[in-house]
């Protein structure tokens, strides 16, 4: 069974940063893409960065590329989302996922970004 396990959300003002972290198990995690997503009330789900197997693949949602950085270590495993130079729309739920199939996908852990 597929477990993730989102953690380091937090309220910071605009300009600030976090780290988000996503504990996995249940499945190979050192053969799985992974994703984080968001998704902010009232809207869809949005894709904002997915890790290939190795790292050797990366890709951001342009709304957050320059200001996030993916990382994960297949050791642990884990998956990580530094944010930086927050914005009051980076207020989202952000949710750890298997692939980007948004149905294996962690409980998630809330952001919010206000002054």
């Amino acid at each position: 069974e597929v477990r993730l396990v989102e953690s380091g959300g937090d309220l910071v003002q605009p300009g600030g940063s976090l780290r988000l972290s996503c504990a996995a198990s249940g499945f190979t995690f050192s053969a799985a893409y992974m994703s984080w997503f968001r998704q902010a009330p009232g809207k869809d789900p949005e894709r904002v960065s997915l890790i290939s197997p190795a790292s050797t693949t990366i890709d951001y949602a342009d709304s957050v590329k320059g200001r996030f950085t993916v990382s994960r270590d297949n050791t642990k495993p884990a998956l990580y989302l530094h944010l930086r130079d927050l914005k009051t729309e980076d207020t989202a739920m952000y949710y750890c996922v298997k692939g980007s199939n948004w149905r294996e996908r962690g409980q998630g852990t809330q952001v919010t970004v206000s002054s």
